[in-house]
């Protein structure tokens, strides 16, 4: 008779189930999280509160988690897409970051929010259009709503239009 040697039955076998540190580490190779996110989502995958918390303090131990560079990470990608310093800060508390962390976190931006706020208004108002109440309305709304404050806006508005 014919003898299997295992092959096929082996293959049948449910793939293992991850451990929490393996899931976490799957998620933290994709890109950085902050604590607070990490926990949300190995709740989501079943994972014990307190398991949770052993993990990602093992893994905050061994340098694979990091609220600091999660923080860094997210200014610079923030930065990147126009954001300004206040809706920035904002969503560094909403992954979790405390007060001392978040500071630390815009401290790691070393360039310039006025000239970050110039240059979007720059691009949104032609030279024509800075002459335009309307339009100069408008620019500011839209610096507000992208996080930076009145001395921001109005600083910006003054080095970009005169006004």
């Amino acid at each position: 008779g014919h003898v299997d040697g295992g092959v096929a039955s082996s293959r049948k076998r449910k793939p293992r189930e991850l451990t929490p540190v393996q899931s976490a580490l799957a998620l933290l190779v994709r890109r950085e999280h902050s604590q607070k996110d990490l926990a949300r989502k190995l709740s989501a995958r079943g994972i014990a509160e307190r398991e949770i918390s052993e993990t990602i303090e093992r893994l905050a131990g061994d340098g694979w988690q990091s609220d600091a560079r999660f923080g860094e990470m997210l200014v610079r990608t923030r930065v990147a897409h126009g954001y300004g310093p206040v809706r920035i800060r904002a969503e560094l508390g909403t992954h979790g970051l405390d007060g001392e962390a978040i500071q630390a976190a815009m401290a790691t931006f070393e360039g310039d929010w006025l000239a970050v706020a110039s240059d979007l208004l720059a691009r949104r108002l032609s030279s024509g259009r800075a002459q335009d109440l309307a339009q100069r309305r408008k620019a500011a709304d839209f610096l507000y709503r992208r996080g930076f404050d009145g001395d921001m806006v109005r600083a910006a508005m003054k080095a970009v239009s005169g006004y």
